[in-house]
């Protein structure tokens, strides 16, 4: 009996994963041609995070994700492609720009030479991206969010930051001189799908593999908030960077992952951009331009006195014996934020599949749909006093998107049953908000 034939998607989403595709089936003369490997990638994502869960349970028999870190991180994810909706990423659209107007020689698109030239090039200046990134504070304000997780594991990955693509491609420009932005095109996504799979504690060594490659034992090192892994190991694909510049740090005492001083909420605007309140607030009291302007652009540690990085004697001292932050809250009410983060998700699919067919009124209603929705459901996890009334609001703008046909059962035999848990929730939380707005009145007389 034959084997069973592997669908050329399937072949194509999996090795793209792993950087296993090769030059010929991957240059591209034209930026149009090249296929959307991280939208096509969703099914993998999903696949390989319901595994991770399964081998979790099994060798240690616990999950890997709590349902709150894992909501939250995948809400991160969805929020920082929104931006996406209305424009092209402003990597691609300002390296096309360069290379159509100043390029000094034109390799060619169909050499596999420029194929592996530019997979170098481009991990190259990711390193530089990401290493600025922890060392320049309002850089830092943008990326902390990928950091700002307790738990480690696929879903952080996920866990990406809205603001950060707007600052990024000023260092992939010296690319653009000499690299045909369709390959380029290529390996800037193939470089962060490669990170996705290399978040994870199940896998522990890799043998000779971890002497050039960024793997799972070296990137638990990044995420750490222990002293000997800050500012650590930033390589995308390759680690080899790391050791040439002297940011390498093997794996050692066990890591306690997330920021140095923990937020300790599932609120996803605050996850997004609490950190550049705090940097206001710190450089408020500085009286020197001097100072002011030193909060913003040298490291998150720095204060007046100490080096560009600071250090870390305020840091909290690591035990090893954390425990990560996780609210305690009703398995009824879990099941409510699943249910509606799925149907949200949903939406977002479908968002990003029809986007070329529909209105710019529509996308921006839709998105902001989605954004109040990833929005209203942290509140409910974090179960904050506001959280019924935002919700109940959130609500009634659910009812009316299922109306006008904006949102899809997740099944079509599970309209009728959709509707109905939607209208009880509406129904539910009015009377919870109304309670609140009571009470709250009450307080005030």
């Amino acid at each position: 009996m034959a084997g069973a034939v592997v669908p050329d998607w399937v072949s194509t989403g999996v090795r793209a994963m792993f950087l296993m595709l090769t030059p010929n089936e991957s240059s591209f003369q034209k930026v149009e041609d090249v296929p959307q490997y991280v939208q096509q990638a969703t099914p993998f994502f999903i696949g390989l995070m319901v595994l991770e869960l399964v081998v979790g349970v099994l060798k240690t028999g616990a999950p890997v994700v709590t349902i709150s870190d894992g909501v939250t991180s995948i809400s991160a994810g969805m929020i920082s492609r929104l931006p996406l909706l209305l424009m092209r990423g402003c990597e691609l659209t300002a390296y096309m720009y360069l290379w159509n107007h100043y390029r000094l020689v034109e390799l060619p698109w169909d050499s596999a030479w420029t194929w592996w030239f530019t997979l170098l090039g481009t991990d190259f200046c990711y390193y530089w991206v990401h290493r600025f990134a922890h060392e320049v504070s309002i850089l830092w304000a943008a990326h902390q969010v990928h950091h700002s997780s307790e738990y480690y594991n696929l879903t952080t990955a996920l866990r990406q930051s809205v603001t950060q693509q707007f600052t990024s491609w000023i260092f992939y420009l010296p690319m653009a001189l000499v690299a045909p932005p369709s390959i380029f095109a290529v390996h800037i996504q193939l470089n962060f799908l490669y990170q996705f799979w290399i978040h994870t504690e199940l896998i522990r060594d890799l043998g000779p593999l971890e002497w050039v490659f960024n793997t799972p034992k070296h990137h638990r090192v990044h995420h750490g908030r222990n002293i000997y892994c800050i500012d650590k190991n930033y390589g995308g694909i390759l680690i080899i960077w790391d050791r040439l510049f002297g940011t390498f740090a093997p794996e050692t005492d066990k890591v306690v992952y997330g920021l140095v001083f923990p937020i300790e909420t599932f609120e996803i605007l605050y996850v997004q951009l609490h950190y550049y309140l705090h940097l206001w607030r710190k450089s408020n009291p500085f009286n020197d331009v001097s100072d002011k302007l030193s909060t913003f652009f040298k490291g998150p540690s720095w204060k007046p006195g100490k080096p560009r990085l600071g250090d870390h004697v305020d840091n909290p001292k690591v035990t090893g014996q954390e425990v990560p932050h996780d609210p305690s809250w009703s398995p009824p009410l879990q099941v409510y934020v699943v249910t509606h983060f799925l149907l949200a998700l949903g939406t977002y699919h479908d968002l990003f599949q029809n986007k070329m067919m529909l209105s710019q009124l529509t996308i921006l209603g839709m998105a902001g749909y989605i954004l109040l929705t990833l929005t209203s459901l942290g509140f409910l996890i974090d179960q904050r006093p506001t959280a019924a009334v935002l919700e109940m609001l959130r609500c009634v703008a659910t009812v009316i998107m299922q109306r006008y046909g904006f949102m899809k059962p997740l099944l079509p035999f599970l309209a009728v049953p959709t509707e109905a848990f939607v209208s009880l929730s509406l129904l539910y939380w009015a009377l919870q908000g109304f309670s609140q707005l009571l009470s709250i009145k009450r307080k005030a007389d």
